[in-house]
């Protein structure tokens, strides 16, 4: 029940005045951030970070196992915690446990179980969200949006709304004093009710876990709000900008919130999307790269130069391990003081929510050190994301396997992309068969299906009227992906056929190259959504 004492001054807090002292302190606060962070010594910050968290988990049972009180540098640490992909640290630490997680990795009892998609074990896996790591990801994003205020001076983010395109909040309870769900939706459970006057959309609408009525909702409530800021996944973004301008009949964005100074986006690369966004955005609104994960908030966009920037302050303390050596029994370990610019690093976290030395699969390579910025360069496994669906390798080959079984078909190859058209797009495998199935419509069908019980991400962007509409099929003739290696001189040897390729570019050099010689046997156009 709401406080007779909170509910009035939640009504102030959305006044004009209140308003005004909001957006002036944020302005100081932005400042003080910006200076603040400039100040810092980044590596010697992160080493007084490890040292922290260390201490902190010391009791834990993981600090107990690794010998937490022991330890005194960062070389130390490294030798006593090995490096952990998710599957270990669940199957080590977690499963048994699960969804109680007391006093394991991290001091207390964990509130909250950010589900997300992309593992080989499984459909799902649950991160720990502590206290702390909600701290830690607030203060990511004000430091980003502190850049944002500071580059200028007149924003007035806080005159309107701050509008949040993210999943349900309504979250799942698997145990006493434990939720789950969407990571978005629990960053929007923690929002104080002081700030609900400068955020969107309210709680109720925020709760609905229909996707299809939840984005009706939120078209015909936004139009109606003076927003400042909006964020979310650029493909998802793209098909709200759609409805909001069928339903207003503006012709841009930027007319419909005359208000609107700041669209930030993040979860895929958005390069893809640039183009459609100006198109429907407008002019004068600046764009803003995020970099968060699960596991915490990593970086955000550096408009002037381009790169990511790493948020070094937060409780997170990195290590950096060259790609071509995260295979090895005992690869090289860097952190923010030794590591080089042009190296493709994998990204290992140690976090305020207790996960050690734990790979989280994204590859980076460092562009500057002083300070440090990076470039992110994709993932330590094939994946197929270009819209925020996350798919693995893994994944895929599951099933094209279940689909091959169902269809009486043998796979020889495949390759799997997308292709970027109007608000969202669809994904083309091309694949080559020694036993073509019996029907291809039932194949792609068991295909879908099977991707939809093995990926909730995938799941959710395959809903009805939003999402993306069934994968378009073409299978090569008998040679036809030889040919195009021998195309490329990548034929025999070590070369192998790439299963998947996020940019699409790859992709439509492989149909292109197939369709010019005739070696594509039969094809399925993409659709239907559902």
């Amino acid at each position: 029940m709401t406080s007779p004492l909170i509910s009035p001054l939640v009504f102030l807090a959305g006044t004009s005045p209140i308003r005004s002292v909001a957006n002036t302190g944020l302005a100081a606060y932005s400042r003080r951030r910006v200076a603040e962070v400039d100040a810092l010594n980044p590596a010697e910050t992160q080493r007084k970070t490890l040292e922290t968290l260390v201490k902190t988990a010391r009791a834990t049972r993981f600090g107990r196992d690794h010998s937490f009180a022991k330890i005194r540098t960062i070389a130390d640490f490294q030798a006593a915690v090995p490096l952990r992909k998710y599957e270990d640290i669940w199957k080590d630490y977690l499963e048994d446990q699960y969804p109680i997680f007391q006093d394991l990795t991290w001091p207390g009892r964990v509130p909250y179980l950010a589900l997300t998609s992309g593992t080989t074990q499984g459909a799902t896996k649950y991160i720990p969200v502590t206290r702390a790591m909600n701290t830690s990801n607030r203060k990511g994003a004000l430091t980003m949006i502190s850049r944002h205020v500071v580059a200028r001076p007149d924003s007035r983010l806080f005159h309107g709304k701050l509008f949040f395109l993210g999943g349900s909040t309504d979250l799942e309870k698997p145990g006493p004093g434990v939720q789950q769900g969407d990571l978005s939706g629990i960053a929007a459970k923690e929002v104080s009710p002081f700030l609900r006057a400068y955020t969107f959309p309210p709680l109720e609408a925020a709760l609905d876990p229909d996707w299809d009525r939840k984005l009706k909702t939120l078209v015909q409530l936004s139009v109606q709000q003076p927003i400042t800021l909006l964020a979310g996944v650029p493909s998802w973004l793209l098909v709200f900008f759609e409805k909001v301008l069928a339903r207003t009949g503006k012709k841009t964005i930027a007319e419909v919130w005359p208000t609107l100074e700041l669209i930030v986006h993040g979860g895929v690369k958005f390069d893809p999307y640039r183009s459609a966004f100006e198109q429907f955005v407008g002019a004068g609104v600046a764009y803003q790269e995020t970099y968060p994960c699960s596991e915490g908030f990593i970086a955000y966009g550096d408009r002037a130069t381009g790169l990511l920037r790493i948020v070094f302050d937060h409780g997170i303390f990195y290590e950096f391990v060259p790609v071509d050596e995260l295979d090895r029994d005992q690869p090289t370990r860097l952190w923010l003081g030794d590591v080089k610019t042009g190296v493709n690093y994998a990204i290992v976290v140690s976090t305020c929510a207790g996960m050690w030395s734990h790979i989280i699969g994204d590859t980076i390579r460092f562009e500057t050190l002083d300070p440090p910025m990076l470039t992110f360069t994709g993932r330590t496994k094939y994946t197929l994301s270009a819209f925020g669906e996350h798919l693995i390798s893994e994944e895929v080959e599951g099933a094209i396997a279940a689909a091959s079984a169902a269809t009486g078909a043998s796979a020889r190859d495949w390759h799997a992309g997308p292709v970027f058209v109007g608000t969202m797009g669809y994904h083309i495998y091309v694949i080559e068969f020694l036993k073509p199935p019996v029907d291809l419509a039932l194949f792609r069908s068991v295909l879908d299906s099977d991707l939809l019980d093995r990926n909730a991400d995938y799941r959710a962007h395959r809903a009805e009227g939003v999402g993306l509409p069934l994968p378009m099929i073409v299978t090569a003739r008998p040679g036809g992906f030889d040919d195009w290696m021998r195309s490329r001189g990548k034929l025999g040897g070590q070369n192998k056929v790439p299963r998947m390729d996020d940019s699409g570019k790859l992709t439509a050099e492989l149909v292109a190259f197939l369709r010019s010689g005739d070696r594509i046997a039969d094809e399925l156009a993409a659709g239907p959504i559902a």
